[in-house]
Order: structure tokens, then C-alpha cells, then sequence
């Protein structure tokens, strides 16, 4: 999540304390779903509701609670270890991208010739940050190097 969808959510959650109860757009447009995926919560008992004749409400304190149990792929599992522990150097391909500042296609076709190691867990493709350390100073900044010397 970046800085400004967190600052954003944050603006949500002081509107939702004026508030004790929400619609089931208002928590869409709060979590960044559709109303789809709120029903669906619903539905799957992950997030508590009422519903009030024809409409369903949600008290804001239900919806805070289901905002942090909600899945997150930072929090995946694999052989029943962390997919990407960041703390073990483990990192997932959008990651790395957003580390160099490249597009993620650009880190998939690098692993695809090879130029990038990663290991595949389940899914996922996992590069450690020596490897994108090295993939960085051969491609990255050595381009960028090569481009300001023509």
C-alpha cells in the first residue's frame, strides 16, 4: 500500500468515526473494492452486517476489524513459510520493479532470459535482494551509466 492510499484511508477513517454505521458503498469506496466484493465478505462471514429492511449496514469498527484480518499477498505462505519475507531478503517481482523504478514486465522478461534469478513458489516468482543487487548494478545502473557517457 503506498503512502497515498494510506493517508487516503486514514481521511476515511476520521469521516467514519463522524459515522457509526456505513453503507455497503461507502465500504467499498473505503477499501477500494466494489460492492461486489463487500457482499461477498458478507457472505463469507469475513466482515459483520446488518441488515435493515432492504439495506445492509456496517458499523465502522466491524469494517477497521476486517480491513486488517483482509488478505494481503505479502502474507502468503508457501511450504509454510513466508512467500516474501523482506526480512529474510525475499521479495516478490512488483516489489523489485518498485525498488528500480521499472515496469514489472521488464523484471518478469529479465527472469525469463535468465538475467534475473528467481525461484518459483507455488504461483509466485521470489527474487533474493543480492540478486537484484547484482541485476542492478549490471543492467540498471549500468545503462543508465552507458546513456549519459553517449
Amino acid at each position: 500500500m503506498s503512502i497515498g492510499e494510506e493517508n487516503k484511508i486514514e481521511e476515511f477513517s476520521q469521516d467514519e468515526q463522524k459515522k457509526e454505521y456505513v453503507s455497503i458503498t461507502e465500504a467499498a469506496e473505503i477499501n477500494k473494492v466494489t460492492r461486489q466484493a463487500i457482499y461477498v465478505a458478507i457472505k463469507l462471514n469475513k466482515l459483520k452486517a446488518k441488515k435493515e429492511s432492504s439495506r445492509w449496514t456496517i458499523h465502522v469498527n466491524d469494517l477497521a476489524e476486517y480491513r486488517r484480518q483482509k488478505y494481503s499477498r505479502k502474507k502468503s505462505t508457501f511450504n509454510g513459510e513466508l512467500l516474501f519475507d523482506n526480512e529474510k531478503g525475499y521479495f516478490s517481482v512488483k516489489q523489485v520493479a518498485e525498488m528500480l523504478g521499472v515496469p514489472v514486465q521488464k523484471i518478469y522478461y529479465a527472469t525469463r532470459i535468465g538475467r534475473l534469478p528467481a525461484q518459483r513458489k507455488g504461483s509466485a516468482w521470489v527474487c533474493h535482494i543480492d540478486d537484484v543487487r547484482t541485476y542492478k548494478e549490471a543492467n540498471v545502473n549500468g545503462r543508465a551509466q552507458g546513456e549519459e557517457a553517449s
